[in-house]
């Protein structure tokens, strides 16, 4: 049987423990929720580029729109097939460093395809 002097200092050792773990995991979960927001704005960036060129507007304009949509870094491309417009984004998403140091980046991309508007078919 054990005293209560002996187990006094059982919660703080069990605590310097766990609490590294529990700090690791949320700083994982946070760079995992990044991602996540990246891969949704490259969406968004696709889809507005795509939208853009269906409408008629300028082709380096659009782009320049979607790249302001995507995160930092996004690259857009565009191609047009037959009546179609294929826009393509892409963005890296740097590593969280220190501890997942490990970790390489991540690549996100998106492709939307949108119909050329037919007053703007070319």
């Amino acid at each position: 049987m054990s005293s209560p002097a002996r187990d006094r200092g059982a919660a703080t050792a069990e605590l310097v423990m766990v609490l590294p773990a529990l700090v690791a995991v949320t700083i994982g979960l946070v760079w995992l929720l990044s991602v996540g927001a990246a891969q949704v704005r490259t969406v968004d960036a696709a889809r507005e580029t795509a939208r853009a060129l269906a409408r008629g507007d300028d082709r380096g304009e659009a782009i320049d729109r979607g790249v302001r949509v995507g995160v930092a870094g996004t690259r857009v491309s565009v191609s047009t097939v037959g009546e179609h417009v294929v826009a393509t984004a892409r963005a890296r998403v740097a590593g969280p460093g220190g501890l997942f140091g490990f970790l390489p980046d991540v690549t996100v991309r998106a492709r939307a395809v949108a119909a050329a508007e037919e007053d703007t078919a070319r």
